[in-house]
Order: C-alpha cells, then sequence, then structure tokens
C-alpha cells in the first residue's frame, strides 16, 4: 500500500517545477523608439523579424502595417530588418536592449486616399515633421512657416488670445535652423508670423491639421525619396539614386530637386545586382539598359529591397482593394463621420456654452450696475437730505449776506464814480503824455538833422581852411618868384634891396598877411561861436529830454497795461542814441589847438616899402569860397589897377551883414 503522506507529494512538486523551467523559452531585450515615445519588449531567440514587427504594431494599435518597418544603425549605415529571417541571425547591434526605430519605410502618393487609419496619419505627420526640421526634406521659408502654423493647431487646438499670450511658442521647435539663418529675425518676430496664421485655422481638429500639414509636405521634390550615392564607373561617385513611390530617379550630385533621369515603376521590367553593380532594364527593349555603381553591396541589397517594396505598392494601388482594405476603408469613413458630427455637436456645445456664458456675463455686469445704480440712489438720497439742511441754513446766511450786499452795492456806486473820475484824469494824462511823446519825437528829428547839417558844414569849413593854406603857400611862392626875377643879385641879401622896394614890398606883405590872419582868426572864432552855440543847445535839449524821461518813468507803473509802454521804450532808445551821436565837426574843432597854430604861423619877413611900384604887373586874384550854413565868405580878393602907387583893396563878406574893407 503506497502512503500519499510520506514523500510522494514532494517528489511530484520537484518534477513539476524543473518541468516548468525547461518549458520556458529564452528571450531578449529590445527597445523600440518612435518618433514621439520609447517601448521595450522581450521576444524570444527564435522569432523572425515579422514576429517583432507584429507585436509593435499591435502595441501602437496600427493595422495599416505595410508603409513601416524596423531600422538599426549598423557601421555608420541605416538598414531594415528583414521580415523572413530570425532577429538573432541578422546583423544587429550586440547591445542589451538592442535598439530599433520603428520609422515609415515606403511612402503614399496620396496621403489623403491612403493613409485611413488615424495613428498611421499621426506617425506620418510626426516623421516628415523631424525630417523638415532636421533639412532632410527641403522646403521655402514661407511653407515652413505655414506648415508651423498646422503643426501648432494639431498640438494646441484653437487659437485663444486669452490662454495664448505671447511666447507661448518658445520651447517649440518648428523652424529649421537654416530658414532662422536665413532672415534675421527675433523669436518674437517669428511667433507673431507663425500666430497670425494660426489664428485663421480656428475650428479645424487635431487629425484634419495634421493631414493638411502632410498634404502640403507631399508636393516637396524630396518627400519620401530615398538617396544613394552611385557612380557610371567604379572610380567615381557623381550620381545619386533616388527612390520614392513613383520610381526611381537619377540626380546630379549637387541638385536634389530636379532628377536628370527617370524610370517610373509602371516602365521597369527589371532590376537586377551583381555585387557593386546595379542594372535597371526598361520595359521597352529598345530602350538603353541603365547600370551603375554603388559603394558596397549592402547599399545594392538596400536599394534592390526598397525598389521591390516601393514597386509592390504601386502595384497595389493600381488594382481593386482586396477586402481587409475596403473594411478598413468604410471604417475610416464611418470614423470621420463620427468624428465629423462629433465635432459638429462640440461646436454647438462650444457655442452653447460661450453664449450661456456670455448671458451670464451680461447678467452678472446688469446686476452690478443695478447694485451700482441702488448704492448711488441711497447716496443721493443722503445727499439730498443734507443738502436740504444746508440750505435752511444758507437761507438764514443768505438773508444777512443780501443786507450786507446791498451796503457793499452802494459802497461800489461810489467807488465806481470815483474810479471814472480816476479814468477820465488818467485818459487826459496818457493824452498829455502822447503829446509830450510826439514832441520828443520831433526834436529828436530835428537835433539828428541839425547834427548832420552841422557835420556838412564842418567839412566845408576843412575845404576852405585847405584851400587858404594852398593859397598863402602860392602867394609865399609867388613873391619869392617876383623877388628872384627883379633882384637876382640880392636873393641872399635882402637889407642891400633899395629903401622904397623894400618897404613897398614889406607894405604889400604886410597886407597880405595881416589879411590872412584877420580872415582866418575870424574864421576861427565863428567855427568856436558855433560850437558854444551847439553846446548850449544840446545841454537845454538835454535838460528837456530828463524833464521828459521824469515825466515817462512816473506813469509808466500806471500804463503798463497799455500797448504805448513798448514805444515809450523805443522813443527813449532813440533819444540816448540821438544824444550819444555827437557830430565828427565838433568832434574835430574841440580841441582847437592845431587850427590856432596854423592860423598864427608866422610868414617870412621881408623889407618891402608900400609907396614903391609892385613888383608884378600881372593881375593877382585869389578867391577861397567857403560855405557854411551860418554864414559864408564869398571871397578874398586882390586887385592891382592902374600904375604908380596902387590902392589895396580887400574884401571879406561874412553873414550878408559883416563887410570888411582892408
Amino acid at each position: 500500500m503506497f502512503d500519499f503522506r510520506c514523500g510522494c507529494p514532494h517528489k511530484l512538486k520537484n518534477m513539476s517545477i524543473r518541468g516548468l523551467k525547461k518549458k520556458q523559452p529564452k528571450t531578449f531585450k529590445v527597445k523600440i523608439i518612435t518618433v514621439d515615445a520609447e517601448m521595450e519588449f522581450s521576444c524570444e531567440m527564435k522569432w523572425k523579424g515579422k514576429d517583432l514587427f507584429d507585436l509593435v504594431c499591435r502595441a501602437l494599435g496600427l493595422r495599416e502595417t505595410w508603409f513601416f518597418g524596423l531600422q538599426y544603425t549598423m557601421k555608420g549605415m541605416c538598414t531594415w530588418l528583414k521580415m523572413d529571417k530570425k532577429v538573432l541571425d541578422q546583423e544587429i547591434p550586440k547591445e542589451d536592449p538592442i535598439s530599433f526605430h520603428f520609422l515609415a519605410k515606403f511612402y503614399p502618393e496620396k496621403v489623403e486616399e491612403e493613409l485611413l487609419q488615424e495613428i498611421t496619419q499621426h506617425l506620418f505627420f510626426l516623421q516628415v515633421k523631424k525630417q523638415i526640421l532636421d533639412e532632410e526634406i527641403y522646403c521655402s521659408p514661407e511653407a515652413t512657416v505655414l506648415l508651423a502654423s498646422y503643426a501648432v493647431q494639431a498640438k494646441y487646438g484653437d487659437y485663444d488670445p486669452n490662454f495664448h499670450e505671447p511666447g507661448f511658442l518658445a520651447h517649440d521647435e518648428l523652424l529649421p535652423k537654416r530658414v532662422l539663418r536665413q532672415y534675421q529675425l527675433t523669436a518674437e518676430m517669428w511667433e507673431e508670423k507663425i500666430t497670425a496664421w494660426y489664428a485663421e485655422h480656428r475650428g479645424i481638429a487635431r487629425d484634419e491639421a495634421e493631414m493638411n500639414y502632410l498634404k502640403i509636405a507631399q508636393d516637396l521634390e524630396m518627400y519620401g525619396v530615398n538617396y544613394f550615392p552611385i557612380a557610371q564607373n567604379k572610380n567615381h561617385t557623381d550620381l545619386l539614386l533616388g527612390v520614392d513611390a513613383k520610381g526611381i530617379h537619377i540626380y546630379s550630385i549637387n541638385n536634389r530637386f530636379s532628377p536628370n533621369k527617370s524610370f517610373e515603376w509602371s516602365a521597369i521590367r527589371n532590376i537586377s545586382y551583381s555585387e557593386k553593380e546595379l542594372t535597371i532594364k526598361p520595359l521597352d527593349k529598345k530602350a538603353e539598359v541603365f547600370k551603375f555603381f554603388s559603394s558596397q553591396l549592402k547599399v545594392n541589397k538596400l536599394i534592390l529591397q526598397l525598389c521591390i517594396g516601393n514597386h509592390d505598392l504601386f502595384m497595389r494601388r493600381r488594382k481593386v482593394d482586396s477586402i481587409e482594405i475596403q473594411q478598413m476603408k468604410a471604417q475610416a469613413r464611418e470614423e470621420k463621420a463620427r468624428k465629423k458630427m462629433e465635432n459638429q455637436r462640440l461646436a454647438r456645445e462650444k457655442q452653447l456654452r460661450e453664449e450661456a456664458e456670455r448671458a451670464k456675463e451680461e447678467l452678472e455686469r446688469r446686476l452690478f450696475q443695478l447694485e451700482d445704480e441702488a448704492r448711488q440712489a441711497n447716496e443721493a438720497l443722503l445727499r439730498s437730505q443734507e443738502a436740504a439742511e444746508l440750505l435752511a441754513e444758507k437761507a438764514q446766511i443768505a438773508e444777512e449776506e443780501a443786507k450786507l450786499l446791498a451796503q457793499n452795492a452802494a459802497e461800489a456806486e461810489q467807488e465806481r464814480q470815483r474810479l471814472e473820475i480816476t479814468a477820465l484824469k488818467t485818459k487826459e494824462e496818457k493824452r498829455l503824455m502822447e503829446q509830450k511823446m510826439r514832441e520828443a519825437e520831433l526834436i529828436a528829428v530835428k537835433l539828428v538833422k541839425e547834427s548832420d547839417r552841422r557835420a556838412k558844414e564842418a567839412e566845408h569849413l576843412k575845404q576852405d581852411l585847405h584851400e587858404a593854406r594852398e593859397a598863402e603857400r602860392k602867394a609865399k611862392q609867388k613873391l619869392l618868384d617876383i623877388t628872384r626875377l627883379n633882384y637876382p643879385h640880392m636873393v641872399k641879401y635882402p637889407q642891400y634891396l633899395p629903401t622904397d622896394t623894400r618897404d613897398a614890398n614889406f607894405d604889400k606883405g604886410s597886407i597880405k598877411l595881416d589879411l590872412k590872419d584877420v580872415d582866418l582868426k575870424r574864421l576861427s572864432f565863428e567855427i568856436e561861436r558855433e560850437r558854444l552855440d551847439y553846446l548850449e543847445k544840446s545841454k537845454k535839449f538835454e535838460d528837456r529830454l530828463k524833464e521828459l524821461k521824469s515825466e515817462i518813468h512816473a506813469l509808466k507803473l500806471e500804463e503798463k497795461q497799455s500797448g504805448l509802454y513798448s514805444h515809450w521804450t523805443e522813443v527813449l532808445g532813440s533819444l540816448d542814441r540821438s544824444l550819444g551821436n555827437t557830430p565828427s565837426w565838433m568832434k574835430t574843432f574841440e580841441t582847437g589847438d592845431s587850427l590856432d597854430i596854423n592860423l598864427q604861423r608866422p610868414f617870412p619877413a621881408y623889407s618891402l616899402n608900400t609907396t614903391s611900384s609892385w613888383p608884378c604887373t600881372n593881375k593877382i586874384q585869389h578867391a577861397v569860397p567857403v560855405e557854411k550854413s551860418s554864414f559864408q565868405t564869398n571871397s578874398l580878393v586882390a586887385n592891382s589897377v592902374g600904375t604908380g602907387s596902387r590902392k589895396q583893396i580887400i574884401k571879406v563878406q561874412q553873414h550878408d551883414s559883416d563887410v570888411i574893407y582892408i
């Protein structure tokens, strides 16, 4: 008999644990990196690439799996994981965990028709956006701003100026660095440009904004193209081969936009490679076969792999959709319709909520307004009561003030009459002052004219004096000439001349000299007299001006408000200038020293006899005209008439009333 309690159960337990350990498969860790997330999985050692790929797609909820693949980097070259081979049998990095990037391997021709799931569309949006920002796809600056606005709409929703304040895009990478370097704009200016487009996308849902982004991006020249360096011979790499959803394109090394040659998938019959050489055979057998060389054999395998995948998708698009695709499209349409209705419902609810909020705000504003009006009414009532009390007090005070006002009115009437009398006096004084001012102006004008006239007279006197001295010099010279002619041997000894001749000549010279001295002294006396008269008049005029100034300054304070104050100032200034302008002829004769010296200078002494005959029988006539305003010297004449003793007549006329005969 077997006892189940003595050890048998323990043996069974140990056997079951060892069996479980044997059944557990060996695993390895894998890290899957998507564009916006990271995931880790445990994979069995025997799994193929398709097993890992399906696990990732199930985790993401992705059904459109034919666009994507798992990419890894080995020795600086990006390679796609093969679906039909074991993961560990492929040349993958020896690391723990093993990293793979889940990326779009093939691109659709028309994103709006081929991308059915929202998750597929979102993954494509993130990958294309990253390629544009990393400058793997070239985009113009204008298009980058528009794409950035759709990206902001997909991330933040509708624009709200109260919520999206300036600077809310400071931490978002929206534009390529090439565009930022090309235009020297600040971050605030770029944000302003993006926000201007972003505000126009109001009402667009996230999936719709992402689809609009992809529709713009699919028209770019470098969208969906995988580039590989190739050469037409083994030595040089001077071309680029591009593979995309439409076919194979050949580019120059410096131009990735416009292909030099293109082969559409529908025109290619066969693609094959032999080591580093790859051959493209067109469908037209007469066409030239294109051969090129790549840098490595792995590059040819990768090119062939991409060509096969893109060609399969190209042929699938032109066939009738499978049941699975039809179901997915139907579900996508239903989902879009449902989302559209949901968006419309949300928009209506949002609109109703906004209207309700506006109505609530209006009611609150109205309530606040009514409360404010009630408070103001209570305050007005209190103020009216206080005002009534104050009015009662003011009425009593007003009666008393009325009496005082009546008394003040009588006093004011008396003051008004006194002011009227004062005003009349002021007007009369003003009139007299104006009359005095006019007189002062006339006196100033006369003084200026008199100064000018005196200056002219001084100039004439100077001229007359000069002419008189010139005539004196000529007379002396003439006398010497006559003496030399009549008595040449006694020129040096005048004492040996005949007595009668010497006496006669002396008399004539004395008469001439006396005449000259008398005229010049008389002229100097007249000038001195005129100067003294002028100084006396100037002194009287200065006294008169001082009186006028004292009168004007006395009334200046009373007349400051009238327009005559500035006029009086000008008049006083002109009078001061006229007093300071002393005539030049007065300055000339004030010293008087040089004139007296010239008048008192003696002539040379000659012993001439006045009874003897004149040495020269010719007529001698000297005229010295002197013009002056107060007197006039018409002529100074010496005549010789007949023979023998001659009568000397010298006529000096001054002031028309003074006539002197010598």
